[in-house]
């Protein structure tokens, strides 16, 4: 019995995650946000995380985003000025109150070669929901890139200015629920 437990303890110890944590300065996140005249982008800066993999599989992760960095590349001067600050207020993100949104991988599937189904638990303003989305992954010279484009609803986190889903009659001023975060994880050990 004793050597049973050993030899299983040795088998699963060559299974342990190895835990990458995220370069912050290497990493990046890029919003695209549509309405029926336009879009805007920007970037928002992460705050902290990590990738978990597992014999070379990415099995597992986490990465916070500090909602308070959210800036625009659009639009300059005073416009610029004006959309970040609505951003950050309480007609969309309200920052003050929830200055992070988090993302934790609860499952994946490998789709080939670095390529994942990645399904996950996003949570912005308090309020969690399950995302799914595919990411390539690559782990080269001691580091893990992550790449992926994650469709997020907004209307789902009460993020409902000018949503159609919630008004009616907006007409041209309407700003589409869904918005992209593409996302660039740069992680090492």
């Amino acid at each position: 019995m004793i050597k049973t437990f050993i030899i299983l303890a040795v088998i699963l110890s060559g299974q342990a995650k190895e835990k990458y944590n995220v370069n912050t300065e290497e990493s990046t996140v890029e919003w695209l946000g549509k309405k029926v005249t336009g879009e805007h982008n920007g970037t928002v800066q992460l705050q902290g995380g990590r990738l978990e993999m597992e014999d070379g599989q990415l099995v597992g992760g986490i990465f916070t985003i500090d909602m308070t960095t959210i800036s625009n590349n659009d639009l300059s001067g005073d416009y610029k000025g004006k959309l970040e600050g609505h951003l950050k207020s309480d007609d969309f993100f309200g920052v003050e109150k929830y200055p992070t949104a988090t993302f934790v991988i609860t499952k994946t599937v490998p789709q080939g070669p670095g390529k994942y189904k990645v399904i996950g638990n996003m949570t912005i303003k308090d309020k969690t929901e399950e995302v799914q989305f595919t990411a390539n992954v690559e782990e080269k010279d001691g580091k893990v890139t992550a790449t992926a484009t994650l469709i997020i609803d907004r209307s789902k986190y009460d993020v409902r200015y000018g949503s159609g889903s919630f008004f009616d009659n907006l007409g041209d001023k309407t700003i589409y629920d869904n918005f992209d975060l593409t996302v660039r994880l740069v992680a090492s050990k």
